[in-house]
């Protein structure tokens, strides 16, 4: 190995590293509103690359009949508790099971775009429903549940979410056009446009996230849910609501990612798996809690992995799973046990 190579495996673990903090942050949020380890995640990234390459093919990603369905069922659901007495929020349900819905099939089915943005925005709306859809069907009924059984819960949902990724795209992978074709070489080092537009897209999409949590009321009631759930509950914060825009947030991130990754690498049906596994991994660095750990964990998940395919290609997925022995060592050490608190 010499410099050029070098710096070549740290711009690849730049960009990986950047995909996988964006895994990491969604991990951390709806865990730490929701209590939830979302294992589905990198479903919405596999989901939106999937779609994204349908759409561009000039095809309806089949995809749009899950959303149809999860939000039929959550329609009935809460019919269902209204007639039981339970309060419902009509507003917010019919903005995640009718009215973004509706955008996607006006934007799919409709409007069909040819345009690589027009797709972007078909695909966002796709997917970012589907967040809180799954939130209240599967996770909301369990809300005073222990972790462990959210976790069960969480890996079943996974297996489900896989099967129907089969069932919509078959097991062909696919791969999308790139949002820049432009090729540079500095220092002997090739630097293409698409992992350019990758860490720029991660870097504002972080930077909208830090604002949005320390500036406005809605970010600040998610991180006040966060902190105390009761405490939240206690001031008036409907924490219900938290979780379906914690989930939100999770699906328009899985989306993203999806987006940017899939013109770098060939998606199949259950290749989000991995790169959601790969964003626990850098997520655990901050305990499930810290952004900025989580960030740094991400960084160095993509550094290694990126080493690891060159000096030892066959066994860097274990390499980087194995990061998390010593980084759970070390915490089980520094961290005292708290009880769940509901």
């Amino acid at each position: 190995m010499d410099l050029q190579i070098a710096l070549m495996l740290a711009q690849d673990g730049v960009v990986n590293g950047a995909i996988y903090a964006l895994m990491a942050l969604a991990l951390v949020l709806v865990f730490s509103v929701t209590r939830v380890i979302f294992i589905p995640q990198g479903e919405f990234v596999a989901y939106a690359a999937l779609s994204m390459a349908a759409l561009q093919a000039g095809h309806a990603p089949a995809v749009i009949w899950l959303l149809l369905a999860l939000s039929a069922l959550t329609l009935v659901v809460e019919v269902w508790r209204h007639m039981r007495g339970t309060h419902v929020d009509w507003w917010s349900t019919g903005f995640w099971a009718v009215g973004l819905p509706a955008i996607a099939l006006a934007l799919i089915w409709g409007l069909k775009p040819t345009s690589q943005f027009g797709q972007t925005l078909a695909v966002l709306a796709l997917i970012t429903p589907m967040g809180p859809l799954l939130y209240r069907l599967a996770f909301r009924p369990l809300a005073h549940a222990t972790v462990l059984i959210l976790l069960i819960v969480s890996v079943a949902l996974h297996g489900v979410l896989v099967g129907l990724g089969l069932y919509f795209f078959g097991a062909e992978g696919s791969r999308t056009a790139a949002y820049s074709d432009a090729r540079w070489e500095v220092g002997g080092i090739p630097i293409t446009g698409q992992s350019l537009v990758v860490v720029a897209a991660v870097a504002i999409l972080v930077a909208v996230m830090f604002l949005f949590f320390e500036r406005s009321i809605i970010g600040k009631a998610l991180r006040a849910t966060a902190m105390n759930r009761v405490g939240a509950r206690l001031m008036g914060i409907p924490t219900e609501l938290s979780g379906d825009l914690s989930f939100a947030l999770a699906g328009l991130i899985g989306a993203v990612c999806g987006i940017l990754i899939a013109p770098i690498t060939t998606i199949y049906y259950d290749t989000g798996f991995i790169i959601g596994l790969k964003g626990f991994v850098a997520a655990i660095f901050g305990g499930l809690s810290s952004y900025p750990l989580a960030v740094l964990g991400a960084l160095l998940v993509g550094q290694l992995e990126s080493f690891a395919s060159f000096w030892a290609s066959a066994f860097k997925e274990v390499l980087v799973f194995t990061l998390i022995i010593p980084v759970l060592w070390w915490r089980s050490l520094h961290t005292h046990h708290v009880e769940d608190e509901e």
